[in-house]
């Protein structure tokens, strides 16, 4: 199976930029998005032999994420938010949790609430776990390690970058979870998911690795690829993908 994770900033835009070109081309099994930024009947998307999910925040225009599967899903459920942040879908022997991750926002502002949502995530999918296989992907809005981002002295403060965010990162693997990007390339550098639209970020690859597919620890070996689509844009993200058999 290859399962896509895209922090598309957007659909709509994102649909007048190759969206379809690369989701057909792709003909992944599983098609998880963030920051769908839709409200509800705002966008019925045509993908004719999948099956569409979507998960909206209250606030108009703004988070929300959706999964796209070819394959029908046992159940689908949300997390218990009001900005669409979790899109979960149960097949027989594994979950996907698609999940779009609070920013911290400038100055911190809104670091408390990023620390709390990452502790009731942690049990959200240490829960499910339990029960069986769980695929975790989207936007975690956490630059891990040094390697992760291009700049890691100057951003020490910023959001996605600061100590209590990667030790809360951290935490999460550690309840039993595999970066599977960093399983196949465990020192590649320079490998981004995401660049500000400012100074020319992306052309000179000045970027953050931000997008992740987790995978249950007991279930590392069913992963057999990971990878970053750096060339598709479209987004200030890039899409990132696993093989999973």
């Amino acid at each position: 199976m290859r399962l896509i994770s895209w922090n598309v900033n957007g659909l709509r835009a994102v649909m007048g930029k190759g969206f379809l070109d690369y989701f057909r081309m792709q003909d992944a099994d599983v098609f998880c998005l963030q920051e769908i930024k839709l409200s509800e009947g705002q966008l019925e998307l045509d993908l004719p032999g999948y099956h569409c999910y979507y998960n909206y925040a209250e606030k108009k225009g703004y988070s929300g994420t959706a999964v796209f599967s070819k394959k029908e899903p046992l159940s689908v459920f949300h997390g218990k938010d009001n900005e669409g942040r979790i899109c979960a879908l149960e097949f027989d022997d594994f979950y996907v949790v698609d999940v779009y991750t609070p920013n911290s926002q400038d100055g911190l502002a809104r670091l408390p609430f990023r620390l709390e949502w990452d502790e009731y995530f942690r049990a959200f999918v240490h829960d499910l776990d339990q029960k069986k296989t769980v695929l975790i992907c989207g936007d975690l809005n956490v630059a891990h390690k040094e390697i992760d981002i291009k700049n890691p002295k100057a951003n020490l403060r910023n959001a996605g970058f600061t100590i209590e965010e990667r030790d809360s990162f951290t935490k999460l693997l550690e309840s039993g979870f595999t970066d599977t990007f960093r399983m196949f390339y465990p020192d590649l550098k320079d490998a981004y998911s995401w660049w500000s639209y400012r100074f020319k970020a992306r052309e000179r690859n000045a970027g953050w690795r931000i997008d992740y597919w987790l995978v249950s620890d007991r279930s590392r070996s069913r992963v057999k690829a990971a990878g970053i689509h750096a060339d598709v844009t479209g987004s200030d993200h890039a899409p990132v993908f696993v093989d999973f058999d």
